[in-house]
């Protein structure tokens, strides 16, 4: 019987699993949305809403500038960037358009761009969408990502869809 033993395993060590999960939140920290398959996706949204929700219980000290903030709020946020940071990794990279290199700083994104986003969400900070059936094996495959997205391309992404509603 596996009472009491939640999660999926994937057929793999704890320490690869996790480090699976690490690259999984990273990048979607980083892009705002991947494409993985359906269980993976499920496993990851448990991990990625732990760590929104670790930023955006900070509140306004998430991404308030340093300098305007108490000592004893300094002390929460760097409690909590050191808790994150250990997870996620602190640097990510994304390519440009030109194919130039941007590095991204993810745990200040995570506190800065999505506690912001999410400030007054009580939970369910993600969505996945299922794609259908991976070609070459057949896998369910979904794409995660962010509820409230930032990006312009997400605007018209959505837009028709806004439009088909009236």
């Amino acid at each position: 019987m596996r009472h009491l033993k939640s999660g999926r395993k994937f057929d793999r060590s704890p320490s690869s699993r996790r480090a699976m999960f690490r690259n999984l939140a990273a990048n979607l920290i980083l892009h705002e949305r991947i494409e993985t398959t359906d269980a993976k996706a499920k496993e990851l949204r448990r991990v990625a809403e732990k760590l929104v929700t670790r930023a955006a219980r900070l509140g306004k000290v998430a991404y308030t500038v340093q300098a305007e903030l108490t000592p004893g709020d300094k002390a929460k946020r760097l409690h909590a960037t050191r808790l994150v940071g250990s997870f996620v990794g602190r640097f990510g990279t994304r390519t440009l358009p030109g194919g130039e290199l941007e590095k991204v700083d993810l745990v200040e994104k995570l506190f800065t761009d999505l506690a912001k986003r999410f400030a007054g969400r009580p939970g369910g900070y993600t969505r996945i969408i299922k794609m259908g059936p991976r070609r070459g094996d057949g896998a369910q495959m979904a794409v995660i990502e962010w509820v409230v997205r930032n990006d312009p391309s997400a605007a018209s992404f959505s837009a028709p869809a806004a439009e088909e509603k009236k």
